[in-house]
This record gives C-alpha cells, sequence and structure tokens, in this order.
C-alpha cells in the first residue's frame, strides 16, 4: 500500500469512526438541509426556458429533505414520505429535477437499514417511479432514463453493500469477543487447574515431611540416652526431611529458576521411586519393597511426576493411619498404560472414602492424567491404592 493510499485510508477510517460517534440527528439534520441547498439550486439557477422558483416549489423540496432528520430512527416512514413528495415535486415543477436527491439518500439508507420485504418495496417503487415520472418531461432523452435509473440502483446497491460490511463487522466483533471470553474461561480454568496441582504437590510433600519427622521426633527421646547414635540419626533424618521438602517446595513455587537453569534437579518421577522408598524406611521403619513387571515405557512428564507423588501420598497416609509394618509398591507395565499399586499390611480404612485430602489429591491426579484411582480395603487386609495412568502412547486416547 502506497504512503497516499495510507493516508486516504486513515482518514477514511477516522471520518467513518467520527460519525458513527456523533449524534444521529446532528448529522441527519445536516444532511437535510445540504438535500435541500442541492434541491433548490436547480430553481434558482434555473436553465434556460426553466421555470423560477415558487413558494409552493420550495415546499415540497423543502418535504423531499427534511423528513431525513429522522431517516434513522424511523427510515421506511421517512422513505414513504420522500416517496411521496418526490414524485409531487417533479410533476407539479416540470421538468423533473436533475437528481433526486432525496430520494438518492432513503434508497441508500433502505439498503442499509431497512428489511428485506421493504427495500424490495421502495427499490421497485422507485424504478417505476422515475420510469412514470420521465415520462411528465418534454422531450426526454434515453440517457436521462437510464441515468435516473442507474443511479438510484447504485444508491440502493450501495446501501445494500454498506448493510453486509456491517453485518459481516458485527460478526467479527462479536467473534472477537466469543474468542476473548473463551481465551479468559481457558486462562482462569488454566489458573484453576495450576492452583490445584500446586496445592496437591504442597500437600503430597508437607505431608510426607511433616510425617517423617513426627516418626522420628516421636523416637528421638526415647532413645537419647540408651542410644545416642540412633538419636542422632533421627535427628538427622528430620532435618534430611525438612531439607528435601523446602528444595521441593521452592521449585514448585518457581523461586530458584535461575537455579534450574544452571542445573537444578527436575521434579520427581518414576526413577526416583527407589531413592523415596529407601528414604521412608530408614525413616519411620517401614519395610517398603518395589517390584516392577513388564517393559518400562516413556511417560509424559506429568504423569512421571504423578507417579511419584501418588507414592508419595500413599506411603504418608500408610505412615500416619495404616500402623503398618510393611508395604509394597509395584509398577505393571503394559503397551497402553501403567498400573500403580500401592498396599500395606496396617489396619485398613476405617470407614469408606478414609484418607481424607490426600486420596482426592490421588484421584485428582489420576484424572488429570488421564487415567483413572481407586483405594479400600485390600484382598488380604490393610489399605490397596490402585491407578491406572496411560502411557505416552496412549495418552492422547485416553484424555479424548
Amino acid at each position: 500500500m502506497s504512503p497516499q493510499s495510507s493516508v486516504a485510508h486513515s482518514w477514511y477510517a477516522r471520518l467513518d469512526t467520527r460519525l458513527r460517534t456523533a449524534n444521529p440527528y446532528v448529522v441527519d439534520t445536516a444532511l437535510a438541509a445540504l438535500v435541500l441547498f442541492a434541491v433548490s439550486l436547480q430553481w434558482l439557477f434555473p436553465d434556460e426556458g426553466d421555470d423560477r422558483l415558487t413558494w409552493q416549489g420550495w415546499l415540497l423540496g423543502a418535504a423531499t429533505a427534511v423528513p431525513l432528520v429522522w431517516r434513522r430512527r424511523s427510515p421506511f416512514g421517512t422513505a414513504c414520505a420522500v416517496s411521496v413528495t418526490s414524485p409531487a415535486m417533479a410533476i407539479y415543477h416540470a421538468p423533473p429535477p436533475d437528481v433526486v436527491y432525496g430520494g438518492l439518500v432513503v434508497l441508500y439508507t433502505m439498503g442499509a437499514q431497512g428489511r428485506p420485504w421493504q427495500r424490495r418495496v421502495m427499490l421497485f417503487g422507485w424504478i417505476v417511479g422515475v420510469t412514470l415520472t420521465m415520462q411528465h418531461k418534454e422531450g426526454a432523452r434515453p440517457f436521462e432514463y437510464a441515468f435516473h435509473l442507474m443511479t438510484i440502483v447504485c444508491a440502493y446497491a450501495l446501501g445494500v453493500l454498506t448493510h453486509v460490511q456491517r453485518a459481516y463487522t458485527a460478526e467479527l466483533e462479536d467473534r472477537a469477543r466469543r474468542l476473548e471470553r473463551e481465551h479468559a474461561a481457558d486462562t482462569a480454568r488454566a489458573t484453576a487447574q495450576e492452583r490445584a496441582r500446586i496445592a496437591r504437590d504442597m500437600h503430597d510433600i508437607l505431608a510426607h515431611a511433616v510425617s517423617l519427622m513426627v516418626v522420628q521426633a516421636e523416637a528421638g527421646p526415647v532413645v537419647v540416652r540408651s542410644d545416642p547414635a540412633r538419636a542422632e540419626a533421627a535427628f538427622e533424618a528430620i532435618a534430611g526431611a525438612g531439607r528435601d521438602a523446602m528444595g521441593q517446595l521452592r521449585r514448585i513455587l518457581g523461586v530458584l529458576k535461575e537455579e534450574q537453569r544452571q542445573g537444578t534437579s527436575p521434579q520427581p518421577g518414576v526413577t526416583a521411586l527407589p531413592d523415596l522408598l529407601r528414604q521412608v524406611g530408614e525413616s519411620t521403619g517401614l519395610h517398603v519393597e518395589l517390584r516392577t513387571t513388564g517393559e518400562p515405557r516413556p511417560l509424559p512428564p506429568d504423569t512421571g511426576i504423578a507417579v511419584y507423588r501418588v507414592v508419595q501420598e500413599a506411603l504418608t497416609n500408610t505412615v500416619k493411619h495404616a500402623y503398618a509394618s510393611s508395604a509394597t509398591v509395584r509398577l505393571d507395565w503394559t503397551e497402553r498404560e501403567l498400573t500403580l499399586t500401592v498396599t500395606d499390611n496396617g489396619r485398613g480404612p476405617s470407614a469408606p472414602g478414609d484418607g481424607g485430602h490426600g486420596l482426592i489429591g490421588i484421584r485428582e491426579r489420576a484424572a488429570a492424567c488421564g487415567g483413572t484411582a481407586e483405594a479400600g480395603r485390600g484382598p488380604d487386609g490393610g489399605f490397596r491404592v490402585v491407578v491406572r495412568l496411560p502411557v505416552a502412547a496412549g495418552r492422547q486416547a485416553a484424555l479424548g
């Protein structure tokens, strides 16, 4: 686009915006005055042989212009008024005016604002009316018929194009508003999901760390005199659990973003399970065994984190509630999914749904990864958590 056309387009855009936002009565009153002035010119400065302006002719001319003040408030009523007075003016002041200015304005207005049947009636009426009126003009030549008919058709077509353009613009604006609302809803949904994920991670980390620290803190005073080395190990375990929890919380909250770029370890996944089980065993005395069947397959990053957090939460519940001496973590791999099972030999749930927010978090994690979770009494007693998660190959189908 050339600089000149860019300037012209910018000027037109500003003018269109100003006209749209201006008071419609002010704009239409100015338009009516302009039409009245144009109608009067032919009588004020007549061609040789034409009639001079009379007050009756001026009133009829005014009747084709004044109704334009209300053309946007009542387009069809205004069009009817101008359609009646325009041929009356032409017949009274023979020959007819060179240009039917008021008619052009109302035809444009009807094309832009009128209902379909109103537009068709008005266009047909003006074509017939102009043709019949031209017959009253002495010596009317064919090109004059063509000129008047073409002007009214062009005015009508311009109005229809304006109507289509406005409808298209309104549709684009409505679509933009819908997309903006959908984007805002998606953002709010993503924010809520991220907050829920952070809350679950923080719950799992803190519950696990606090449970280990409580167990060690309760054992410390018992052995502090009889077995100082064991007491020292207990306090070291408390400190280690606290440091691990703080490190994970910092990673979740993004406090150490710079350090992550410099090599801080990512959030734990399936490969970190042996360390987790060893930490639980050393800190609580719970005997934890890891069993794996099938060939391990790639997991999406969030699924790998979910596996670690589910095991962490399940073992935390075992330590806090089950009074168990042993637990088993089982990973069963297939081509489509990973089945994670955590069982213990404790007292089992005291009531359906026992486990509180921890089990709710496990179910939410599984659902977020396209999987399912079940929890309840095991077949041999104790408590069992079973989570089925799709592997990378089956993730898209599971999420739908």
